[in-house]
């Protein structure tokens, strides 16, 4: 992979990309998918990640807003990019990735046949250096793309690595794109299941079962419907997981019944985690099956809310008063009392600090501290309760507010 990269990266400096350059990459998950990201991150150049899901109205709005310079596509990205005018105002550099039609500048393969086998010599990069465009995904608002510096990506890693002891060696089953570039940067080899990853919860469970036991993997990510589709299969197909360690679920809470169905095809002690963050921040609690089963679950059954654990090292995570408009500066009397409801913000170096273009976006969700950096409001609201543990009670735009009252989405 790191070879591969390598000549990747001299492709691409020898077709004129450069440092901090913004570079579209709308490539399934494969091998050229993971080659192309690190050596977009070798060349200095800025990847910009969008997920093809939120439609072709809302992809053209980001493409717009994120001016890039380069496209780097499938043949079928590159046909939407001229049928629907994505970034023709600033684009100067495409690359097809596979099947070249014509319309797509030069193809990827024509590119590697002319590079060197040596090994690229990186980029200087900074921690405060912006590493990529990653954008949200639009389900809860606009799309908006968070602006990712080095040492965000660094803290990223770190914490997962910490969070959940993951070791270099070890498999990994990714079934979100995004998540698969973690399994080379902490060492784990990546196995691409066949599936559609813009809709996890049609997927085939079979597939996700052959890639686990064919290539004995040992963690696994799945989004609560794929983890919700595979588990019912499993259990009536009696299959069991012996080599897995551990099992990540993000995006959306976890309903207890799914995440026990899971648990019956693992190996005692292995669990389901669910750590709880954003695009904007990445990993800011984490909680795992065991805890779940065992206490909070009953909890959320009473309207308490979905318990998503503790904040992790390096995350300080305050409960703030409901506001909808902007806040300047931070001030200790803006927190809520112990136990109350209110809206999550977090600080800590996995934190991103801005929109791109997006300026009030940018005022809205940041509260700069007097202290030096910058809390960011996740929108979502939740409480902590006397064992330091957070509890998500819904999006903020979703509360229902009656006189004397207001009602959250998930209690």
């Amino acid at each position: 992979m790191n070879g591969h990269s390598d000549r990747t990266a001299q492709a691409l400096v020898a077709h004129g990309i450069r440092p901090g350059m913004r570079t579209v990459v709308m490539v399934p998950p494969c091998l050229e998918f993971f080659s192309l990201t690190f050596a977009l991150f070798k060349i200095g150049a800025v990847p910009v990640l969008i997920d093809p899901g939120m439609g072709t109205k809302n992809l053209k709005i980001c493409i717009a807003e994120a001016e890039p310079q380069a496209f780097i596509g499938v043949p079928k990205a590159h046909l939407a990019r001229l049928l629907l005018g994505w970034g023709k105002s600033t684009l100067q550099h495409l690359v097809t990735v596979g099947r070249r039609f014509g319309w797509g500048g030069r193809s990827l393969n024509s590119l590697l046949k002319r590079a060197s086998d040596q090994p690229y010599t990186m980029a200087p990069t900074y921690a405060t250096d912006t590493a990529a465009i990653l954008f949200t995904s639009g389900s809860t608002g606009v799309p908006k793309g968070a602006v990712y510096s080095h040492g965000n990506f660094m803290a990223q890693v770190t914490r997962l690595q910490e969070m959940y002891s993951i070791q270099p060696g070890e498999i990994d089953l990714p079934t979100f794109p995004l998540f698969a570039l973690f399994a080379p940067a902490l060492g784990m080899s990546s196995i691409v299941p066949e599936m559609d990853f813009t809709r996890p919860g049609s997927v085939d469970p079979q597939r996700i079962i052959e890639a686990i036991e064919q290539f004995d993997v040992t963690s696994m990510f799945g989004s609560p419907a794929l983890i919700d589709r595979v588990g019912r299969y499993g259990v009536e197909h009696s299959v069991r997981f012996p080599t897995l360690r551990r099992v990540i679920s993000a995006g959306a809470p976890v309903a207890p019944a799914v995440l026990e169905r899971f648990s019956q095809l693992l190996s005692p002690g292995c669990q389901i985690y669910t750590p709880y963050g954003a695009t904007e921040a990445l990993p800011v609690c984490s909680i795992g099956s065991a805890e779940i089963l065992g206490e909070t679950r009953r909890l959320t059954e009473q309207g308490k809310g979905v318990c998503v654990g503790r904040p992790v090292n390096e995350i300080r995570l305050e409960i703030i008063q409901i506001d909808d408009f902007p806040i300047e500066t931070w001030r200790d009397d803006l927190l809520v009392k112990p136990g109350e409801v209110g809206e999550i913000v977090v600080k800590g170096p996995q934190v991103t600090a801005a929109y791109f273009n997006r300026r009030e976006s940018t005022e809205l969700a940041k509260i700069l501290d007097p202290d030096g950096g910058f809390f960011h409001r996740m929108g979502d609201l939740g409480y902590r309760d006397d064992q330091g543990r957070i509890w998500f009670c819904g999006r903020k735009s979703q509360r229902v507010v009656l006189p004397g009252t207001t009602l959250f989405t998930i209690p």
